[in-house]
């Protein structure tokens, strides 16, 4: 079970990047967002240049930066520590 909560955790997350760079929409609030996470300007135009190819934007090292921490934040409890507790 705790190998399939990880792989459940690992979609949810991408999941949640992607949600969240649609929510940025414009390349301008794109490189805003990534900045504000504290990527560096190359890996935040690197980032910002995958425009609707969202799946490959979640796995940019830019968007990584948005850890479990970050999510947890924003209200996203990890499946499996809930699962662990």
């Amino acid at each position: 079970m705790k190998q399939n909560m990880t792989k459940i955790d690992k979609h949810l997350r991408n999941r949640m990047r992607i949600v969240i760079w649609k929510q940025w929409k414009t390349s301008k609030n794109r490189m805003w967002g990534l900045r504000k996470l504290g990527v560096p300007e190359w890996m935040a135009r690197q980032s910002v240049g995958f425009t609707d190819y969202y799946q490959a934007a979640a796995k940019t090292a830019g968007l990584r930066k948005i850890t479990k921490e970050i999510l947890a934040k924003r209200g996203l409890i990890s499946c499996l520590d809930y699962y662990l507790n």
